[in-house]
């Protein structure tokens, strides 16, 4: 069983603190810190991506927390995420996921692990805006 502080998660509208994310995971006894940014991109399947619109679901946040506390759990280690709702730019970053570990293997692979079921299980939708005008659902 996994400290109840062993996990943060957050759905903000606002800019992510990457360096608070590392500084709740991150302890003395730890040799290894992975960090996962996801960034807006300028393309998608060969169209010029202009801006992404990012949704959730009313209860996402029960989702993310339910998935982080999971996560911590399982692996034993201190894990934190946050994904961004509303409007996002190119170059703005929008889920950033944070593990800490005595070894870099397991930090990689349960940051891993955290980013899959985020992109699978969190009811966030995006809208993505390309550079002809037109807007399309992603992952729907």
């Amino acid at each position: 069983m996994t400290a109840p502080d062993a996990f943060f998660a957050q759905i903000t509208d606002a800019p992510i603190d990457r360096a608070a994310l590392e500084t709740f995971v991150l302890s003395s006894s730890d040799g290894a810190l992975v960090v996962f940014e996801g960034v807006i991109r300028d393309h998608d399947h060969g169209a010029t991506v202009t801006a992404l619109e990012y949704s959730a679901h009313p209860d996402a946040e029960t989702f993310l927390v339910d998935l982080c506390r999971d996560v911590a759990e399982s692996s034993g280690l201190f894990v934190a995420a946050a994904h961004r709702i509303g409007a996002l730019a190119v170059g703005d970053v929008a889920l950033v996921a944070a593990v800490a570990a005595p070894h870099r293997g397991e930090a990689f692979a349960t940051c891993a692990l955290l980013i899959d079921r985020i992109k699978s299980e969190v009811p966030i939708w995006k809208r993505q805006h390309l550079a002809d005008g037109e807007a399309e659902w992603v992952g729907l």
